[in-house]
């Protein structure tokens, strides 16, 4: 749940124009938990790093139709 909270701030604090396909690749480097948070339209890019006690390797991403977001990784879509 922890990291599910990173990714949803992560989103909160994106500039008010945003990509409504949001995209997380999750991997485990030296330990920790390695993200690369990235957007098409407009292009967005950014990564972070933080200490987590299962690092995973996945991708996710988070779907906005204005009504509501949703968040799943990538095998389930």
């Amino acid at each position: 749940i922890e990291l599910q909270l990173f990714l949803w701030n992560c989103i909160d604090n994106l500039p008010e124009e945003r990509d409504y396909f949001q995209v997380f690749a999750l991997k485990e480097i030296d330990g920790k938990q390695h993200i690369h948070h990235f957007s098409e339209q407009p292009e967005y890019s950014k990564e972070y790093q933080i200490s987590t006690e299962k690092p995973i390797t996945a991708k996710v991403y988070v779907i906005d139709d204005t009504d509501h977001s949703t968040m799943l990784l990538a095998e389930e879509y």
